[in-house]
């Protein structure tokens, strides 16, 4: 039928740009999509995915906001395989190649008006704009799939050290060796581009073996500019590695460089795996075992909060930390409720993939209400997939990745990240959207991890003594054991600790060397010592297991018996006692940290920059080089590693304009958001924390805002002073591989369904990516005592 908005909305219309995001394979507040029966409704003018759902009818939703009456609906089903012909030889495994969509599915697409109709009402038309429109929304990447391009395309640039690079010819010893100069290895080998020297790098993912001797190359020499052999292409592209940058860089003129050693780019060829091809095969074969104990498999379990989510690269660590918040009744009372979901129909934002909130209750509903927990539909049989499948799809959380991470240097790629990174960072976003909606931050889901530890500082030549009391969301605890022999492929095998002896270690004093005191005016010795000043509804623990080999920070398998239930009442913080003398924390007037000399010294001469080196030293108590490079190799992948540091005092370098309204954005003021980039050194994500941690400055420059003395009200810390403090485990976050930055991550949780039904009161269920399973008892003991994160509630 005819239709009158056709002609008002044309002008108006155009086929998407390449920068602009077409969801045309789901909804953009739910997870109905183009598999769907219904299909999905994609708008015309703004390319925005609606449904026809039942009771939610999101398109209808859109149309009633932005007024655009024209949809196209969206439509796939998977086409009926080829089948071969019995007298064609059979296909070898190895020859098979990955159908494209275009061979697995067939398109339908149906024009609808809005405007004429609540339901979209079927329309056609004769109009070339619209069916330009429309055959550029069909051949346009999706929203999903531009995501993931973007996130997959890593820039590497050249860096002054390659673009400068002086050789010299004179340290050459006439060839390129094919083995290591300083060990046997004949494989992982780096050639300096500068003197020509062949050495082996530092252990790789998938267990490419490397001692590191081309970084001590660098440390002995200075030259910091190298190539691995193996990687170089007659287009004259290659892994070149930059040292003293400490990351992957570009020689625009390798194949120049390499001439010098009589090495033609022409005559090579790709004989090894390059460094990102390394790190996506080696996550690719972590996976946690979906059978039991007694070798049977693992039952999947679908219904209500028991959906899984796929994995879209590697976002197991963030589909892990999702799982684990979305069971806790805090998290479903805020964004699973009719109240919660009322935000969707006055949003002001036009773009829902655009809204955090939207994309928070989206995930809920896709969670929660258990509407896509079903066993996966078999498709028909193909060379592919031969047997019924026993998991369910599970929903992927692309465009909420997309969002979360967007503007992150670190989460809005397809790099594996870490989970408790990503915790912290969800949390700070969270809070910056409730401050911009004006919600009350005592009120928000995310006050139940808040709570405030108490530092007490005692000089011990004065003894006087300083207090402070810092807001946290999760207690970081170290792990110390003693080693226990040699396992499967030389690692080391760790005897048992208990969790008890870490959070021991966590509140036991530590002696410093050398603190300034402010009131003896020298340096002297002290004692620092951290204990708990409130208690939060929820308690984080995160596991710290790291050590070096081979210069790469190294994940340690040790075992930590953890106990079913906490008892915290022993680690509370007394806060000042009586005939304490105050020590002023705040007293050191330099504005900038002074640091070992030779510790710097050895740092900056194995090629860390200056920043990177004092940033290590001020995080390890300016101990020495051993441990600050330690520290070091575990935070390189830091948003903020290079950032400047913080001066004390707010003096800072001035931020720029730009900073200031992308914070003044989620709420603050803009004297509220320069003073907190000036306390922070600039640093936003550290800005608006913050901001969070000193809600009641006014950013006032000439206001010293002192630390929390543990005397104060703990409100602006969170937690509650109120004892016992017992705790009983909820879940934990397991993670299997050799760093936090490669493997696979998943949760396990007891309960899933507690609050939306029927459930077994010691349940524990495994969320592996869209694999949801039962688990023995206590949720296996392997994985629970190997676990990066553990998560308890009060009770």
């Amino acid at each position: 039928m005819g239709c009158s908005h056709v002609e008002k909305v044309t002008a108006s219309l155009k086929p998407p740009g390449p920068s602009q995001q077409v969801h045309r394979e789901e909804c953009t507040l739910c997870f109905d999509g183009q598999d769907d029966t219904e299909g999905v409704v994609v708008c015309l003018q703004c390319f925005n995915g609606g449904c026809f759902g039942e009771g939610r009818r999101h398109a209808l939703l859109h149309y009633e906001k932005t007024k655009h009456p024209l949809g196209v609906v969206i439509k796939r089903t998977r086409k009926e395989p080829k089948r071969r012909d019995s007298e064609e030889p059979p296909v070898k495994k190895l020859a098979i190649a990955a159908p494209s969509d275009e061979e697995l599915y067939e398109y339908t697409t149906s024009l609808r008006c809005f405007g004429c109709s609540a339901y979209g009402e079927p329309i056609s038309t004769d109009d070339k704009t619209v069916a330009n429109t429309i055959a550029g929304i069909m051949s346009a990447l999706s929203s999903a799939q531009q995501s993931e391009v973007k996130a997959w395309e890593e820039e590497i640039l050249a860096c002054e050290h390659t673009l400068t690079l002086d050789q010299d010819m004179t340290q050459f010893p006439g060839y390129i060796a094919t083995k290591c100069d300083h060990c046997d290895l004949t494989n992982n080998l780096w050639l300096c581009l500068i003197c020509g020297h062949v050495n082996c790098g530092r252990q790789q993912f998938g267990g490419v073996g490397g001692n590191g001797h081309a970084l001590q190359h660098f440390a002995e020499t200075g030259h910091s500019v190298g190539v691995k052999l193996g990687t170089i292409t007659p287009e004259g592209m290659g892994d070149i590695y930059c040292y003293s940058c400490d990351d992957a860089k570009l020689d625009p003129s390798l194949p120049f460089h390499l001439s010098t050693f009589g090495m033609q780019v022409m005559d090579l060829s790709k004989t090894e795996k390059s460094m990102t091809e390394l790190q996506l095969e080696h996550n690719l074969k972590f996976d946690f075992s979906m059978t039991g104990e007694d070798g049977r498999e693992l039952e999947p379990v679908f219904g209500k909060g028991m959906t899984g989510l796929k994995n879209l690269g590697n976002s197991c660590y963030m589909a892990s930390v999702m799982q684990t918040l979305f069971s806790l009744p805090s998290f479903r009372e805020r964004y699973y409720t009719d109240a919660a979901f009322s935000h969707l129909q006055t949003c002001d934002n036009p773009l829902p993939a655009s809204c955090l909130e939207c994309q928070m209750l989206k995930l809920s509903d896709g969670l929660i209400s258990g509407r896509y927990s079903h066993r996966a539909t078999a498709p028909p049989a193909t060379d592919f997939e031969q047997e019924a499948p026993r998991f369910q799809e599970g929903i992927r959380p692309s465009q909420f990745k997309a969002l979360i991470g967007k503007g992150h240097e670190e989460f809005s790629t397809m790099r594996q990240q870490d989970s408790e990174e990503f915790l912290q960072h969800l949390l700070t976003r969270l809070r910056a959207e409730a401050k911009r909606q004006g919600r009350n931050e005592e009120l928000e889901s995310t006050n139940i991890v808040k709570f405030g530890m108490e530092q007490r500082l005692q000089c011990g030549e004065c003894r006087r003594v300083g207090y402070r009391v810092d807001a946290v969301d999760l207690a970081s605890l170290p792990v110390e054991a003693e080693e226990n022999g040699v396992g499967e492929e030389g690692k080391k095998l760790w005897k048992p600790v208990e969790l008890e002896a870490c959070l021991n270690a966590l509140c036991a004093p530590e002696e410093l060397s050398d603190y300034a005191c402010s009131n003896c005016g020298r340096k002297v010795r002290a004692e620092k010592s951290t204990k708990f000043k409130t208690f939060p509804d929820l308690l984080i623990l995160h596991m710290k297991k790291f050590q070096l080999v081979n210069w790469v920070p190294t994940k340690l398998e040790i075992p930590v018996h953890v106990p079913e239930t906490l008892c915290l009442d022993k680690y509370v913080g007394t806060g000042r006692q009586a005939g304490e003398e105050d020590l002023d924390l705040d007293a050191n007037p330099a504005s900038v940290p002074e640091f070992d000399p030779v510790a710097l010294s050895q740092l900056e001469s194995m090629g860390f920059p200056l920043i990177r080196a004092q940033k290590a030293l001020l995080a390890t108590g300016n101990s020495d080089a051993e441990t600050a490079m330690t520290w070091l190799l575990e935070h390189m992948e830091d948003p903020d590693i290079d950032a400047p540091l913080p001066q004390s005092g707010g003096s800072g370098a001035e931020p720029s304009a730009e900073q200031i309204a992308s914070i003044a954005d989620m709420g603050f003021s803009a004297a509220q958001a320069r003073k907190a980039l000036r306390q922070t050194g600039g640093n936003p994500e550290q800005a608006i924390e913050w901001l969070f941690s000193n809600p009641d400055d006014p950013g006032e420059e000439s206001m010293v805002h002192p630390p929390e003395d543990a005397s104060g009200s703990e409100a602006n810390v969170g937690g509650s002073t109120r004892l016992p403090a017992n705790y009983r485990l909820k879940a934990f976050i397991s993670h299997k591989g050799p760093s936090v930055h490669s493997g696979h991550y998943v949760a396990t949780i007891r309960q899933p369904q507690a609050g939306l039904g029927d459930q077994v009161e010691d349940e524990w269920v495994l969320f592996n990516d869209e694999k949801v399973v039962k688990t023995p008892p206590r949720g296996g003991e392997d994985m629970r005592s190997l676990a990066y994160l553990y998560v308890y509630e009060r009770v």
